[in-house]
């Protein structure tokens, strides 16, 4: 679904990326995990269309995103994380605003439908000032699934949220995998790369220093002689990149 060949970008002479190179697999949910400053963001922008990369290719269900990033945006569905919602609209209004954006019949039977599959439905008309976060997040994902996109990009999305809003919020993004949607997930929570993704890239430097399961990263690390407990996700991390991630 997705293939990132040999990508490099520039900014001002300064490197963010690094000959990043990797694939995702149709239904697969591929983590990227590392420090501020790794190059994830730079990363998901050149796949989401948003930056041109100053050297290699990206492509969508083979569709290079520099060639033609019109077609690749009706591929894909992002879930920022920075919550783009208007707070003066409702929830269904501003799902609305994308429906009507990518041109989708019937709009409000749509965004209804995808207002009660997140749990919203009772809150559709009410202003979404008074949500909580995972009220967000869930209303975000909804608004990021109104074109029925193939492929999801979550930057963050449990990012500040309490320990029950994440949890719903991982349920969500595991109905997503079962629907067959290809996943990519950007995250500084170890556990949350641990429990849903089915395989990860860590990034540092603008490169990427290590790819694979969770589960075979785990294993590898106790080769190298953690011996105490069993290893886990974060040990990876920072055995990688000499540092947490935050």
């Amino acid at each position: 679904m997705i293939r990132v060949s040999q990508l490099v970008k520039y900014y001002n002479g300064l490197k963010a990326l690094e000959d990043v190179s990797f694939h995702v697999r149709e239904g697969e949910i591929f983590g990227l995990l590392g420090p501020n400053g790794a190059g994830k963001t730079t990363l998901v922008g050149i796949l989401t269309t948003e930056i041109k990369p100053t050297h290699g290719t990206a492509r969508i269900k083979g569709i290079d995103v520099v060639n033609d990033p019109l077609a690749v945006k009706h591929l894909i569905g992002v879930v920022p994380q920075h919550r783009s919602l208007d707070r003066k609209l409702t929830a269904r209004e501003n799902m609305l605003v994308m429906a009507r954006a990518y041109g989708i019949k019937n709009p409000r039977k749509r965004a209804g439908d995808l207002l009660s599959l997140v749990g919203l439905a009772d809150r559709a008309e009410g202003g979404i000032r008074e949500y909580s976060g995972g009220m967000l997040q869930k209303l975000l994902v909804a608004r990021a699934l109104i074109h029925d996109p193939k492929i999801l990009f979550l930057d963050e999305p449990t990012l500040g949220l309490d320990p029950q809003a994440r949890i719903a919020i991982w349920e969500e993004i595991l109905r997503l995998k079962d629907e067959g949607k290809t996943m990519i997930l950007t995250t500084h929570y170890m556990e949350e790369a641990d429990r849903l993704c089915d395989r990860v890239a860590i990034m540092n430097q603008g490169k990427i220093v290590k790819e694979g399961t969770p589960e075979n990263l785990k294993k590898g690390l106790k080769v190298y002689g953690l011996h105490s407990r069993e290893p886990t996700l974060e040990d990876v991390f920072i055995n990688l990149t000499g540092g947490r991630l935050k």
